[in-house]
């Protein structure tokens, strides 16, 4: 079986940090490890199966389909499959805005 080596884009660390950020302002730290950790590992988990994904439904309305998603909770984790590597672009919180956050990140 063919393994995925996952790299994290610096703006989906930066996403990481907010996500952090907020839930430990309005909860606690704990939580907010716990949260990150989660997250972590749902995307790691990428690395033995990376085409579990689907296409955001805001790129496939515009024809793009080299991006995937997959989801822990509220949050929507956009990548992309390159030869043995997946990209993490975004982690986002599914409530936002998503295409207009795909538009400027993905779509520039």
């Amino acid at each position: 079986m063919k393994k995925y080596k996952v790299l994290i884009d610096p703006k989906a660390k930066q996403d990481l940090s907010e996500i952090f950020i907020y839930v430990a302002a309005n909860g606690d730290i704990v939580a907010a490890n716990k949260l990150l950790d989660s997250i972590e590992k749902t995307f790691l988990k990428l690395e033995d199966i990376p085409e579990r994904g689907h296409i955001p439904q805001e790129l496939r309305q515009t024809g793009i389909k080299k991006y995937l998603e997959i989801h822990y909770k509220p949050y929507r984790i956009i990548y992309e499959i390159e030869n043995n590597l997946i990209y993490i672009h975004c982690i986002l919180d599914g409530r936002r805005n998503i295409q207009e956050i795909l538009g400027e990140r993905l779509l520039r």
